[in-house]
């Protein structure tokens, strides 16, 4: 390793390898023909043993609507399996109001694009959406040790799925707490890289398959070009900012939700120490409510 990348590193924070977070992260393992091979390990583990996909090709991931000035959708990877079945994976870093509503906006693209002129039977191919999420669905809508969850449409009265072509999987990855020593299946390997990549120093001694072998070759920061370093820094850059926006916007929601409590239980009557105990807030602040 020369000098030059073991500055860029420590510049880095002394991470060894990417974080896949980052666009760049993401796509470097997941967005390249170079680096398939981790995307089809990935994908596969998320369904449970069962082999989905066992070649794909990358599409566009630029898709436009049928019309001038229609919407455009701009997925981070979009490829299609061996069998014409569609598959839209992304890294959504953070929630959105009508998230739900844009990951079904997206599926629609890949549905669209299977219609043929002239006379047609309306058959059609599998398209999955696969949501890597750096957050939690609001309102506790799901346990907080259930991360994996698989969408599809089902009778509301029978629960059988009524139709299995159109299939939604998003991964709640703040969630995940296993130990390297827990990890049993390649899902929770997967998730154990995803989540911690960035702040390992070197490859785990439960991922010893051959696919993390090229994980970690990827993933290693020395190996890049100065423009790849570059490039990733700046991605890094982005992904920072962001998460500092986030992490501060939640503090100060979560400080006017203090307040909010606090000013109830102070007209309630409710004694000052109390009112401390139960906010967190000093008397002082309490006080000037």
């Amino acid at each position: 390793m020369t000098n030059r990348s073991l500055q860029d590193i420590e510049e880095m924070g002394g991470a060894k390898y990417i974080n896949p977070y980052t666009d760049f992260g993401f796509k470097k393992l997941f967005g390249t023909p170079l680096n398939k091979n981790l995307l089809i390990s990935f994908l596969n583990s998320l369904f449970e043993g069962k082999e989905v996909v066992r070649d794909l090709t990358y599409l566009n991931g630029e898709n436009l609507g049928n019309g001038y000035g229609d919407r455009r959708a701009i997925f981070d990877v979009y490829c299609e399996n061996e069998q014409g079945e569609t598959f839209i994976v992304e890294m959504q870093k953070a929630e959105q109001q009508f998230f739900k509503d844009r990951s079904v906006f997206y599926s629609t693209f890949p549905i669209q694009n299977q219609g043929k002129k002239g006379i047609w039977d309306f058959k059609l191919k599998g398209v999955y959406t696969v949501g890597i999420l750096d957050f939690v669905f609001p309102d506790n809508e799901y346990p907080k040790d259930s991360l994996r969850h698989e969408v599809k449409l089902v009778d509301v009265d029978d629960k059988h799925v009524f139709y299995d072509k159109l299939t939604f999987l998003y991964l709640e990855m703040p969630k995940f707490n296993k130990k390297e020593e827990e990890l049993k299946t390649m899902f929770d390997k997967w998730l154990f890289v995803l989540h911690n990549l960035s702040r390992l120093m070197k490859r785990p001694a439960a991922l010893q398959e051959r696919i993390f072998t090229r994980l970690f070759e990827q993933a290693e920061i020395a190996r890049y070009t100065p423009e790849e370093r570059q490039d990733y820094e700046d991605s890094l850059k982005v992904y920072r900012d962001m998460k500092n926006v986030l992490d501060t916007a939640e503090l100060k929601g979560a400080l006017k939700e203090k307040r909010k409590n606090a000013k109830k239980m102070k007209a309630m009557g409710l004694p000052l120490e109390t009112i401390e105990k139960v906010t967190g807030m000093s008397a002082e602040d309490i006080a000037k409510l």
